[in-house]
């Protein structure tokens, strides 16, 4: 992260171990751990507030272009006014319903032609 290549570390910990001594080192690395934890939750925070403007403004982008697709596409496909509740619709656009037959247990439908037959 910083470039600080393993002999220049063992550098800075005999300095560190001469200059605040044996005795209060334990303590001292425990404040400097706490600062470090500090100052990554601070980017940590920064980076994540950063990412949500970013989402939010992409979303406003999409949200806007939708918006002008979705007039476009009403411009050119204009929608009539729905059929009244009596269909006076022709036959050909009358929705169509099925009934759903009716299953009897135990029985096995007739097989369709050409079906189960070996062939000669």
């Amino acid at each position: 992260m910083f470039g600080i290549d393993s002999s220049e570390l063992l550098l800075v910990a005999l300095v560190a171990l001469v200059v605040i001594g044996p005795k209060d080192l334990p303590k001292a690395m425990r404040v400097v751990g706490y600062w470090v934890g500090r100052a990554r939750g601070v980017a940590r925070q920064f980076r994540s507030g950063f990412d949500t403007m970013v989402r939010e403004a992409e979303l406003e982008e999409m949200e806007k272009r939708w918006a002008a697709e979705n007039a476009r596409i009403m411009r050119e496909h204009p929608q009539s006014e729905a059929p009244a509740e009596s269909d006076d619709r022709p036959v050909e656009m009358q929705p169509v319903t099925v009934e759903k037959p009716a299953l009897v247990p135990g029985h096995t439908p007739p097989a369709a032609e050409g079906e189960g037959k070996a062939p000669s």
